[in-house]
């Protein structure tokens, strides 16, 4: 064969097989949609979830609890005023049925103390713990001073029910609180409306005022002591001691040198005792007015205080002026616990829980198997947008700086100075009794 001829032949070996690789026979085609078919449902399944959030997103496994805190005080003196607000969370995570997206709720709890100390202390705790999705507290303004830092910087959030410094809601507050909402008044109404009863109702002209250096009682009387000059009266004397004295006799001798007529003390419960307890004993002060605040809103100051309790006048919120079930509320409270109510805030701390779990159920990321992912700078952005929330304390909407609450504030006197009597939520014989507004 000669080389022309061999060279024709290798071309058109060479193009058969061209046209075999380019034209595949008919009855292949199934076998290469089958293989495609197959493949189709990994390319339809969910996406796995991808935490996004500027912060962080808290993962919750199958069979693992919700966890949430509650710090405040929980021991000494003024641990009525932290049980309080502990169980108005615990009826709320009972009222729906103990569990969100099918997990139980864990509600664990820090003590601090109701110093900034304690608060410190308790705070860098809760912040190291990775579990933690939400917080109710704290109870003591001075707690939240010492601890919101760490709170806020771990990513957290936390809505107090009792904190009513006016500074910790300013407009002009740093970024450490950030992670920081109220359900309470702030005191900037409560220290008016005392002014306003010791002017207009008591018709005084001359007042002073003790606190015991913490946060909530200092910042408390100047706002009484401001407002009570504005309308018209004076303030006569302004006096401090310290959390832990018991003598007050030195403070009260110089205070009634000068001659009140209406004594506000809005301190807590050790100091308030002491200070009742002592009043009537110096000279000049058998027959002056005497008033606390919230702080000692407790059967507690009856034990510390004895008879000279009985006719003194302490600010709250005003229980009556909540827009909410709250009869409903206190039904729940005494078939969980018996008896009164601890303190004042148990309604805010059950208003404050509810408008946590609304935003849980807003943000949060819940997989086929049930695990569930919380963002944690969405649920605070969700807990600062709340508005017209449906609370028992009242219709709750949140500022751009933290204030939830509806501040109404009553003042209320003691009627017996018996520790069992008190029941201020008692529809036939309250004690303490509402007498203004």
């Amino acid at each position: 064969m000669n080389k022309r001829l061999l060279a024709l032949l290798s071309l058109l070996v060479i193009a058969s097989m061209a046209l075999a690789a380019c034209g595949a026979p008919a009855a292949e085609e199934p076998a290469a949609t089958e293989a495609m078919t197959e493949a189709a449902p990994a390319a339809t399944e969910a996406a796995a979830f991808e935490c996004t959030d500027e912060f962080r997103c808290v993962e919750i496994a199958p069979g693992e609890p919700i966890h949430i805190a509650y710090w405040g005080v929980l021991s000494g003196a003024d641990s009525s005023l932290g049980e309080d607000s502990k169980r108005g969370v615990e009826i709320a995570i009972d009222d729906i049925g103990g569990q969100l997206f099918g997990h139980d709720i864990l509600l664990t709890t820090e003590d601090g103390g109701c110093t900034p100390e304690g608060g410190a202390t308790a705070a860098a705790k809760l912040a190291s713990d990775t579990s933690l999705v939400g917080l109710i507290g704290s109870s003591c303004s001075d707690e939240t001073v010492g601890g919101i830092a760490a709170i806020t910087n771990a990513g957290l959030t936390t809505i107090s029910p009792s904190n009513t410094r006016p500074v910790l809601t300013d407009s002009a507050r740093g970024p450490d609180y950030d992670g920081y909402l109220r359900t309470a008044h702030s005191d900037a109404f409560q220290g008016k409306a005392v002014a306003e009863f010791a002017y207009n109702f008591l018709k005084v002209t001359k007042a002073a005022t003790i606190h015991d250096g913490s946060a909530y009682a200092q910042a408390l009387q100047q706002v009484f002591a401001d407002e009570f000059v504005k309308l018209g009266g004076t303030i006569v004397a302004q006096e401090a001691v310290a959390k832990d004295a018991t003598d007050m006799k030195p403070v009260l001798t110089t205070i009634a040198a000068a001659g009140p007529e209406f004594l506000y003390y809005p301190v807590f419960v050790a100091v308030g005792g002491y200070v009742t307890a002592q009043v009537r004993d110096v000279a000049g002060l058998e027959n002056v007015y005497i008033a606390g605040s919230d702080g000692i809103f407790t059967a507690d100051l009856l034990k510390g205080g004895g008879p000279n309790t009985e006719s003194m006048y302490l600010s709250s919120p005003d229980f009556s002026a909540f827009t909410g079930d709250y009869a409903g509320f206190i039904e729940k409270h005494t078939a969980k616990y018996g008896g009164s109510t601890l303190s004042t805030f148990h309604a805010h701390a059950y208003d404050a829980a509810n408008i946590l779990f609304a935003a849980l159920e807003q943000v949060a990321v819940v997989d086929a198997d049930g695990t569930v992912h919380v963002p944690l700078k969405a649920l605070r952005d969700a807990i600062y947008a709340t508005k017209d929330f449906q609370g028992v304390t009242g219709n709750l909407s949140c500022s751009a700086s933290g204030d939830c609450g509806a501040p109404v504030i009553a003042v209320y006197e003691i009627v017996n100075s018996d520790p069992a009597s008190w029941n201020p939520a008692s529809a036939d014989a309250p004690n303490p009794k509402k007498i203004w507004p």
